[in-house]
């Protein structure tokens, strides 16, 4: 049986947790970084990705449905030409939530959203597996001349072929 798994919802009813999350990516788009609870700022997370997927896009159709939720004009044109152009190779993943510990006067678990504006560094894949490949294939190669050495040569000059192979790695 389907059981109910999103919650209370923030603030009261499903309309002042829509309006409340939508301040709140309209001031983390304004301030690149705000503090709140972890609670929060995990339901704000997808929201604010949402918008900057939105951004990316950067067509009129999309400023106007980003137009729809923040209401700030200014924020939306940050958002489009700021924030957009900087993330514009990463895919996905442009806010972090670090957690910062409790608040002080009821002791709720305090955490910082934040856009992730650094530039990606993708990693190789490829060439790892290139490598590892090829590596088995020329230690083989290797092996055999050695190998063969040992069988038509005496003992000194088989210990010389070893002390080579081992120094061209």
């Amino acid at each position: 049986m389907p059981k109910p798994n999103k919650g209370p919802r923030l603030g009261g009813g499903p309309s002042h947790e829509r309006l409340l999350l939508n301040q709140m990516a309209s001031q983390l788009f304004e301030h690149k970084r705000i503090q709140t609870t972890e609670t929060k700022a995990k339901r704000l997370q997808p929201v604010a990705e949402r918008f900057v997927t939105f951004a990316k896009r950067g067509d009129l159709h999309a400023r106007r449905r980003v137009m729809r939720s923040i209401l700030d004009k200014s924020v939306v044109h940050e958002l489009f030409t700021e924030i957009a152009p900087l993330v514009e190779n990463r895919e996905g993943g442009y806010t972090r939530i670090i957690k910062t510990g409790f608040r002080k006067g009821d002791n709720a678990p305090m955490a910082i959203i934040e856009l992730v504006l650094e530039p990606v560094n993708p990693k190789p894949k490829r060439a790892k597996k290139e490598e590892a490949a090829a590596a088995p294939v020329e230690a083989a190669a290797e092996e055999e001349v050695v190998e063969a050495a040992a069988e038509e040569a005496p003992a000194e000059e088989t210990a010389e072929v070893a002390a080579e192979v081992a120094e061209e790695k």
